[in-house]
């Protein structure tokens, strides 16, 4: 029996925003963009991941500013990717060793083509082979 593929349940809408953006802007482009995290970038590099829940648990419930704290401050930095090939059997498996949410997805040339999160493989219909 088939497995399903990571690439058949990530989503692919990746945003990228600078360390130096402000958690307000963020969180209002995860609004529009109907997502819940954003990758954050120093330069052309990949600097950190900050989610929604970022946001509530690590500023917002410490008191700090949205409009004056910066993504840089509450990134997650230790990112962990899979790739697309991979099952989402394999990625959750990754997920659950590691306690987290959330695995950018790259191609073979380890460029990121998406992220999976706990949400996406939830989805996934009760009959599909994870």
């Amino acid at each position: 029996m088939a497995r399903t593929a990571v690439a058949d349940v990530m989503t692919r809408r990746v945003v990228y925003l600078p360390g130096d953006t402000p958690l307000d802007e963020a969180a209002r482009a995860m609004r529009d963009q109907h997502i819940g995290d954003v990758v954050v970038t120093s330069g052309p590099t990949i600097a950190g991941l900050v989610t929604d829940r970022d946001i509530v648990v690590r500023a917002i419930a410490e008191g700090l500013s949205p409009k004056t704290t910066t993504l840089a401050a509450i990134a997650s930095r230790e990112l962990i990717m899979v790739e697309q090939a991979a099952t989402v059997e394999e990625a959750v498996r990754a997920m659950r060793d590691r306690d987290i949410r959330r695995l950018l997805v790259c191609d073979a040339d380890r460029k990121v083509v998406g992220i999976l999160s706990l949400s996406d493989v939830a989805l996934l219909p009760a009959s599909a082979p994870v």
